[in-house]
């Protein structure tokens, strides 16, 4: 209130900033706007952070806790560990507690918090204890700290508990100091996003105490933790880090705070942008971390970059380890993205500069000097290509694997190493039967090299290198004199070798590295194929069943693997649409895991933290708005979908697919729309052309009514009969008007139904002529209906309906002495029937125009007036309905015929039969 007081004297107390200067910016405020929506319906989690175990985080959440049961909060105790401290203990009394969820590991009975329990039970504030822990084999998700977020997705406020050692960016610098290097981590957005964070302290020396009177561990486990992790020197460092972090987490929020304020200029800009080379080396998790603490210092953007070369790209360990290192860049909070180049450093200067990044964080190579003096090192030319770009160099450490891998034995390609010995003895032989024409020494080698060109092109660098060697040995022995030994009487043949071997040498390097960018090319090929094919395939494609049939089967071409595609129903229920194996689409367990990853727009399944157990993969589909279902993916044994440039691509096509299915429910919405407007549109025209309409019949049904009413016996016989008629004419012919639009109100709720019967055409027609009895006296009708007109299956009451709204027709837009002609004829497997009049006829391009909903004609001459338009609209649906045809055209001689066909169908009953059957029975 007081910063809204004095912000109109801001610029008078400046002195030299104007209001343009202090006015706030719309993006910032947008965006601030949209953070404050997310987090309107989720729940807000605090943080007891402490720098080591013992510090009392527990006891001060659940002291926390018993205040806001006494303050009237629904409090449940999710999990909690006391450690078998009384003290503790006690505070949990008069707390709903869930029971925890059991899971069995090798023998041993593991509890956790059991996740649908909670979300089912729903209350206020939730506690769960050690939001690290990392979670038994069987539950949904791999770490707690994905539990807290799904039950702060659900809406539920969480207190949970965290030392500082658990934290991701700060696990190598911790381990640096204390030498134990903690497995169990926290991602740092997790903390940094808590709605508040209470920092648990207490000083070392009262820490150790706690040590040595056993209320931490226990007497045995103490002593230990003093002289390791628990030395003083440790506790000290630990604290200060802590406290150092929180101060930090303060300064971030306050800075995104003096951001989103109106009025209030942000005293630094963010204008950096830090890129961090990521790759398989198991170095590179600690060069991660540490990039992630400069940009947090900085206040930069950061991206974390895996590259990785065509010459390691194909083992899967190597795969793997760099599909870890990017994981944890994304759980740091970094942008991220691949590359895949033979030329490594060119690569990141590329993308660094289409990014304009201004600072390059890279680890220390790990490559042999004499290799780096050689060809030089990654380092080396990162530094001379990076121009106006910064680049720092971090020492890496290599960390103990998180969950030590199955090692695979590297199988050695003897297939390229045979065909390597094949050629070179090939070369000698070609060589050997040029021998008697004196070949030359010199061509004698680029025979030997040719196989080598060969042989590196097709199999790699090292076979290769093997039929370099091979072939100066075999030149050498079968080709230089003296023969048969590998001694060489000329020493200019040396020179010839050590040449030979050189250019052998390079030749190969140059033909596997030609080989490498091949393959490299024809993956990015692949790629942009399948892209493109499934581009092409999903733009000629509408409705939701046929686009997600195209995509599964794009899709399962592309990685050779079974694939389902969910999409949601009308009642928001997920469910397998399309599906090339029946273990993803039928079965319980996939279909839970999709429906989770449908429901909190994250990838789960095989290969990530959350339940990956499951069979396939599950990308959800994101588009701007919201996720439109799950593309499941089996992944092929011996084949994992979990590369960067595999897993890249399946996001891709995700989105893809999401967007094309999104754009068809667009059109569908678009087209409903249009509908309703166009229904409104006309039922305005409706209500507007038949009020006259409606007013006409009725002001003389009030008139004639009222007159007699105020009259009575003061009005003779005659005029009262007259008065009288008046009001059944007009009556009858309000009747018929709320008849038609009762017709159009059930035309437009959907197809008429007919209820056919075999009915006698002249019996029809003599009803709709009876219907008109007193408007057509005076009239001439003259009927001409062939002789012998069958039975016809029809609905009675419906054509007798068209037969009046045709009549009614000519008899508006004819002269009163006008004859009126009905005739009825069998042709083309049907009977047609016409009404003409005598009347002016049809304007010329009405012949279809008056079938149209509330298409009228100008108003007739004889009687003064127009129809309502829905008559002939009414007639032209009836008779579709019988699966007929009606048209409209001017008659020779002057007036227009309207003619409709009924289809007889199925030859009729024999009514003389049935008369004879009835009268014998």
């Amino acid at each position: 209130m007081f910063w809204i007081s004095i912000w109109p004297w801001m610029p008078l107390l400046s002195g030299d900033l104007s209001m343009e200067e202090h006015r706030p910016d719309p993006d910032k405020l947008l965006e601030q706007l949209q953070a404050d929506e997310s987090r309107r319906n989720r729940g807000a989690l605090k943080v007891f952070f402490g720098y080591v175990a013992g510090v009392g985080k527990t006891y001060a959440m659940l002291e926390a806790a018993q205040h806001a049961l006494a303050a009237g909060v629904d409090v449940v105790a999710g999990y909690v560990e006391p450690h078998g401290r009384p003290e503790t203990e006690v505070l949990l009394e008069g707390l709903e507690v869930l029971p925890p969820l059991l899971f069995e590991y090798r023998g041993l009975k593991l509890h956790e918090l059991d996740l649908d329990a909670a979300l089912a039970r729903h209350p206020q504030l939730l506690l769960v204890d050690e939001l690290a822990h990392t979670n038994a084999p069987g539950a949904r998700h791999a770490k707690r700290w994905e539990d807290v977020q799904e039950l702060l997705g659900a809406g539920v406020d969480v207190y949970t508990t965290l030392n500082v050692q658990h934290l991701e960016s700060l696990n190598d610098i911790i381990a640096q100091i204390t030498g134990a290097h903690v497995r169990e981590t926290v991602p740092d957005a997790i903390f940094d996003d808590a709605d508040s964070v209470e920092v648990v302290d207490l000083p070392p020396g009262e820490l150790v105490e706690r040590l040595n009177q056993g209320k931490v561990y226990i007497p045995a486990q103490a002593e230990r933790a003093l002289q390791g992790f628990f030395s003083r020197p440790n506790l000290g460092a630990l604290r200060e880090i802590t406290l150092r972090r929180t101060a930090d987490r303060v300064r971030a929020h306050l800075k995104t705070t003096r951001l989103a304020s109106a009025g209030v200029r942000a005293s630094w800009a963010i204008s950096e942008t830090l890129l961090v080379c990521v790759g398989p080396s198991p170095t590179s998790a600690r060069v991660i971390r540490t990039s992630k603490r400069m940009a947090a210092s900085l206040g930069a953007r950061w991206i974390a970059l895996g590259v990785q070369s065509p010459r390691t790209s194909g083992s899967v360990e190597s795969q793997q380890r760099l599909m870890q290192n990017i994981q944890l860049g994304e759980r740091l909070g970094a942008e991220t993205a691949t590359l895949t180049g033979d030329n490594i450093a060119e690569e990141i200067i590329s993308y660094a500069h289409s990014q304009g990044v201004t600072k390059i964080v890279i680890g220390k190579t790990a490559e042999p000097r004499w290799k780096r003096l050689v060809g030089g090192s990654i380092l080396d030319h990162l530094v001379e290509q990076s121009g106006d770009i910064d680049v720092y160099v971090v020492t890496g450490g290599k960390e103990p694997d998180r969950v030590p891998p199955k090692r695979p034995r590297r199988r050695l390609a003897w297939r390229g190493y045979a065909w390597s010995a094949a050629a070179v003895v090939a070369a000698g032989l070609v060589a050997w039967a040029f021998q008697d024409i004196g070949l030359a020494e010199a061509n004698k080698a680029t025979v030997f090299l040719f196989a080598v060109v060969l042989v590196a092109a097709r199999f790699g660098l090292g076979p290769g290198i093997l039929a370099t060697v091979l072939g100066v040995s075999a030149f050498d022995f079968f080709f230089v004199p003296p023969y048969g030994t590998f001694a060489v009487e000329d020493a200019q043949f040396v020179i010839t070798f050590a040449l030979m071997l050189v250019v052998a040498l390079i030749i190969s390097s140059l033909a596997a590295r030609l080989r490498r960018q091949v393959q490299a090319a024809r993956t990015r090929e692949r790629r942009l194929d399948a892209l493109y094919r499934l581009s092409r395939e999903l733009s000629g494609m509408s409705g939701a069943h046929q686009l997600a049939s195209v995509a599964q089967r794009e899709v399962s071409s592309v990685f050779a693997s079974e694939v389902a595609i969910y999409l949601p129903d009308d009642e928001g229920e997920l469910r397998p649409v399309v599906s090339s194996s029946r273990a993803i689409a039928s079965g319980s367990r996939e279909k839970a895991v999709a429906t989770w990853a449908f429901d909190h727009g994250q990838l789960a399944g095989n290969g990530t933290d959350t339940l990956p157990d499951s069979a396939a993969l599950h990308i959800p589909m994101i588009t701007p708005r919201g996720t439109a279902g799950i593309l499941s993916v089996d992944q092929p044994k011996g084949d994992p979908l979990l590369s960067p440039e595999n897993r890249q691509l399946l996001e891709t096509l995700a989105t893809q697919i999401g967007t094309a299915i999104e754009r068809d429910r667009l059109a569908e919405e678009t087209h409903k729309a249009l509908l309703q407007i166009e229904q409104e549109r006309m039922r305005n025209s409706l209500l507007s052309s038949v009020s006259h309409d409606l007013r006409t019949p009725l002001a003389v049904i009030a008139g004639a009514s009222s007159a007699l009413l105020e009259l009575g016996e003061a009005v003779d016989v005659p005029r009262r009969t007259e008065l009288l008629e008046e009001v059944v004419e007009e009556s009858t012919r309000l009747a018929r008007l709320v008849d038609n639009l009762l017709s159009m109100t059930r035309l437009d709720a959907g197809p008429i139904e007919v209820k056919k019967q075999w009915f006698p055409l002249e019996d029809v027609i003599g009803s709709a002529l009876g219907r008109l009895r007193k408007e057509l006296s005076g009239r001439s009708v003259n009927k001409d209906l062939a002789p012998g007109l069958p039975l016809i299956p029809l609905d009675g009451v419906l054509i007798e309906q068209v037969l009046v709204n045709l009549l009614e027709n000519a008899l508006r837009y004819s002269g009163a002495a006008s004859p009126i002609d009905i005739s009825a004829s069998i042709e083309n497997g049907g009977v047609i029937v016409s009404v003409g009049d005598r009347g002016p006829g049809l304007a010329l391009g009405e012949e279809t125009q008056v079938f149209e909903r509330l298409f009228r004609g100008s108003a007739s001459a004889y009687s003064g007036k127009r129809g309502v338009g829905l008559g002939l609209a009414i007639a032209r649906a009836i008779i579709g309905a019988h699966g007929g045809w009606i048209s409209a055209e001017n008659r020779p001689g002057g007036g227009a015929s309207f003619a409709f066909l009924l289809p007889l169908g199925e030859s009729p009953p024999d009514l003389a039969a049935i008369e004879r059957e009835g009268a014998q029975t």
